[in-house]
């Protein structure tokens, strides 16, 4: 299990950008103690194998606590050894699926992930100009970790300018380079300085993500504008099951910032459920080559605790259990058939 600190620094809603963004204001639910489910759209690619793509963000979404939505930028033929073939649909079926979404449902937050080209770019930036969510983070898919490209250079400055319109971006190493024109840092401090540059000039957050490089540590680092930084920590996993680890980041921390959650707060909860799903990965025993993280680790181990009934046995009570009006009243404590697991169960049992 990863290691967090909740950050101990002045309110952290001073350190967001843009009038719309991250600034929930009335529309806050906590104030009333009111249930707030999210209502996320994930704006990318897919995976036929699941483990990145739209298939990532609904699973990261729905493990965040929202409710997510997804349009298709790009079909994409790919699992866990690599990527076959690509097709981009027409721009006019992009905005199809956008105005489908926008026609009907409110959105708390939008997360973007693979835009192929600049068609594609331009067309979802747009259309956030017209539908600004209170929340957008852009995951910029650019270069590959390996630090292949994967646009074309005028695509690549359509992003950078795209990006510049974000709330939040969460960009690997090498993308991070490239939005400020530079080479790939080697080392966090060098990184920090490459996002706290982009940061400033464009108001807009960066999240380093330090598992990117060298060494033992993991940590996520949010990078304001004004150059304030939240760290964190969180420990590099031996495992090869990192397939879609950048897609269910963005679009986890999307959920919990469209939740109302502050930065620091927001990024704690996305570090640690992603190291958790990054440990259970191998457990799922997907594919032959980079497997999916397990982002349902959590649901299921609740459901196994849940499977777990306290079931009385036939002896616990005078009576029996076949006729169940044949019960003589008792005024003691029965005491069932299994053990509570802990203390406070055993409390809730003892209270009836």
């Amino acid at each position: 299990m990863s290691t967090m600190t909740t950050p101990s620094h002045h309110d952290d809603s001073a350190h967001l950008h843009h009038g719309t963004g991250l600034d929930h204001g009335t529309e806050s639910h906590h104030d009333t103690g009111e249930l707030r489910v999210p209502r996320v759209l994930s704006i990318a690619g897919t995976d036929p194998s699941g483990g990145a793509g739209t298939a990532a963000d609904m699973k990261s979404i729905t493990a965040a606590g929202g409710y997510g939505m997804t349009v298709v930028t790009s079909l994409v033929a790919q699992n866990t050894t690599g990527v076959r073939s690509i097709h981009v649909p027409p721009v006019e079926f992009l905005r199809d699926q956008l105005a489908a979404v926008a026609d009907d449902v409110h959105l708390d937050a939008v997360k973007t992930g693979m835009l192929a080209d600049v068609a594609i770019i331009e067309t979802v930036h747009s259309w956030l100009a017209e539908h600004r969510p209170a929340t957008l983070v852009v995951d910029p898919v650019m270069v590959a970790t390996s630090g292949d490209r994967l646009l074309a250079p005028e695509a690549e400055q359509a992003m950078c300018e795209y990006c510049a319109t974000a709330d939040v971006v969460t960009p690997n190493i090498p993308e991070l380079a490239v939005l400020v024109g530079t080479e790939p840092a080697e080392d966090v401090t060098e990184a920090i300085a490459q996002a706290t540059d982009w940061a400033r000039r464009t108001k807009t957050a960066v999240i380093v993500k330090t598992g990117h490089l060298d060494g033992a540590s993991a940590a996520n680092i949010w990078v304001a504008a004004d150059g304030h930084t939240i760290t964190v920590p969180s420990t590099r996993i031996d495992t090869t099951n990192t397939h879609g680890t950048g897609c269910s980041l963005s679009s986890a921390l999307a959920t919990r910032l469209g939740a109302g959650d502050a930065p620091g707060k927001a990024l704690a909860w996305t570090t640690a459920w992603l190291h958790e799903s990054i440990a259970h990965g191998a457990d799922l025993q997907v594919g032959t080559g980079h497997g999916p993280v397990d982002h349902g680790h959590r649901t299921r181990r609740l459901a196994r605790a849940g499977m777990a009934t306290p079931w009385l046995a036939e002896d616990c009570l005078p009576g029996h259990l076949d006729s169940p009006d044949q019960l003589a009243p008792t005024a003691e404590h029965v005491q069932a058939a299994i053990p509570a697991p802990g203390p406070w169960t055993q409390a809730l049992w003892r209270a009836g």
